[in-house]
């Protein structure tokens, strides 16, 4: 089966943008961060996608705007919106289609805008495997998870004492511990060996208690 153009273009382009990258030159002053702009990502992809014969075509399939308070009392437009972007080639009319949120904040009337601009900017940057410099992988960072409860060890089930020859129960004269028959079916081992600096402490029978 042939493949579709519009796979050899996505393909040509994420090629394209994989060997330049975008970089995170931007920075959020209020929060220190650095991020990619929709500027940034328009100027990357505009001449790949012609070069690919491949348009992007986008559509805003809902929008939800919220009024919020700022800290200092002024009225905020929250909007999140979910975006459908049918990805066409040119050369035979082939598509695919991708979808994706935006969500963005402003004091005017911008907050669409801005929010349209993140669902593109995250539809691309996934979409073609864009890639960029700092430390946005789950992989690059490895958390250390306190347990909330401390692991219960399974209790072993008490073995029943077994006695010498003359009736006694052996008792190990280092710990006290019940003694177990050992192979040679003649002396008595301790089963609390690892308390004894990890050595295997037998009991002879004569030291067994009557």
């Amino acid at each position: 089966m042939e493949t579709k153009e519009v796979y050899k273009a996505i393909a040509t382009v994420t090629r394209a943008l994989g060997r330049a990258g975008i970089g995170k030159d931007r920075k959020n002053i209020q929060q220190g961060y650095n991020f990619r702009g929709i500027d940034d990502i328009y100027n990357a992809l505009s001449s790949e996608l012609a070069t690919a014969n491949l348009c992007i075509i986008p559509r805003v399939i809902d929008r939800e705007i919220v009024e919020r308070q700022s800290a200092k009392g002024g009225a905020l437009f929250y909007v999140t919106i979910r975006a459908e972007y049918d990805i066409v080639s040119a050369i035979d009319g082939s598509s695919h289609t991708a979808s994706a949120y935006g969500e963005a904040m402003d004091s005017g009337d911008k907050a669409t805008n801005k929010a349209m601009s993140a669902a593109y900017k995250y539809m691309a940057m996934q979409l073609f495997c864009i890639p960029t410099e700092g430390d946005n992988d789950a992989d690059a960072t490895t958390h250390e998870v306190a347990a909330s409860f401390a692991p219960q060890r399974p209790q072993a089930t008490p073995a029943r004492p077994q006695t010498n020859g003359h009736g006694a129960v052996p008792v190990c004269d280092i710990c006290g511990a019940i003694g177990r028959l050992g192979k040679d079916g003649e002396s008595y081992y301790c089963p609390q060996k690892d308390q004894h600096g990890g050595k295997w402490h037998t009991i002879p029978l004569a030291k067994a208690s009557g």
